[in-house]
């Protein structure tokens, strides 16, 4: 059996993460017992919730435990198999950790998935079509439920859920305004997203100077929102808020240090009469069949064309990750391993 490549996570971060609190050692896979499949990791998915699954906090997952492989999204191929229904060779998609290979029992539901790779690369199920994907489609279908001619807004644009997030609204025939960090990742939302407006939020110091921004790209206000970020582009995107519009909170990368992220304008939701909603998409399963559906359809026809930003090698892993949680990515952040 190959010799495996592992992170563990050896230490819980004091406020930033660093390198030092992962750990990479080298282990013996071992021997298959009936109902299990080997997968050799070809991609590590890399997402923002892993920050804060670092602490040893309340939270919706329970904590990464120390001294243990981190966990993670992974794309592959089986290279042996004793389990029905999966072969050597067949491409998967799992849950496999910051490894090169895992050992899964294939019959646990949810475990391990086989995926088609004819028209949708690999790659794209740890993104697009992956986990990311899908909750752009919860946040938009279910709670922001979109109808055409409507101003749909997402933070984080240039990323994996903000490029989903866009193909989605704009084939509901909304008008979708993207906030990005930079003029390349602004360019790229409009020209190669399909975006109607982008807004770059370095350009501005404070709420009231992003929000002006906002209302030149969104004449008719804004009716639905996709939060990623919080603390000052949450503010600002609620001064623009239409009476009765919906906000689908999914991430706070703001936060992600343990700092508090402080909302400046509560009172807002009272005024506007705003519906705001927190949710995590793994406690809806019941959509990813739908929504992967449409979303590898999006691909395959063109109209999703998501950017990924690749770090080489299993080493790499921690400071790409360091990395997305400053917003050094563009696009879905992965680590390839073959």
């Amino acid at each position: 059996m190959p010799r495996n490549r592992q992170f563990l996570l050896d230490s819980r971060p004091q406020g930033e993460a660093s390198a030092s609190n992962f750990k990479l050692v080298t282990s013996e896979t071992p021997a298959l017992q009936d109902g299990q499949v080997l997968v050799r990791h070809h991609y590590l998915s890399l997402d923002p919730y892993m920050r804060g699954r670092m602490d040893d906090a309340k939270s919706y997952a329970k904590p990464q435990p120390l001294g243990q492989v981190m966990q993670g999204g992974t794309v592959g191929e089986v290279v042996e198999s004793r389990a029905a229904g999966f072969k050597p060779g067949d491409k998967v998609v799992g849950m496999g950790g910051w490894q090169e290979y895992s050992v899964v029992a294939a019959a646990q539901p949810g475990a391990l998935r086989k995926v088609d790779t004819s028209q949708v690369p690999l790659s794209y199920y740890l993104g697009a079509v992956g986990m990311p994907g899908v909750t752009a489609w919860y946040g938009l279908v279910k709670i922001l439920q979109p109808r055409e001619g409507q101003t749909m807004v997402v933070s984080a644009a240039a990323g994996a859920v903000g490029s989903a997030f866009g193909a989605l609204a704009k084939a509901r025939g909304c008008r979708v305004v993207g906030i990005a960090g930079g003029q390349e990742k602004c360019d790229y939302v409009v020209q190669d997203l399909g975006f109607d407006a982008c807004v770059d939020y370095k350009q501005h110091a404070d709420a009231g100077s992003l929000s002006k921004a906002l209302r030149e790209a969104c004449p008719d206000g804004v009716h639905g929102y996709f939060e990623n970020v919080g603390g000052m582009v949450m503010d600002a995107v609620m001064l623009r808020m239409n009476d009765f519009g919906r906000i689908a909170v999914c991430g706070m990368i703001a936060g992600y240090n343990g700092k508090p992220v402080p909302m400046t304008y509560p009172q807002l939701i009272l005024r506007s009469r705003l519906t705001v909603e927190g949710f995590i998409v793994s406690e809806h399963m019941e959509v990813w069949p739908q929504a992967l559906q449409e979303l590898a359809g999006l691909v395959a026809a063109g109209k999703l064309r998501p950017r990924e930003s690749v770090a080489q090698g299993i080493e790499s892993a921690p400071e790409a990750f360091l990395g997305l949680l400053k917003g050094r990515n563009f696009g879905k952040q992965l680590v390839k391993l073959i």
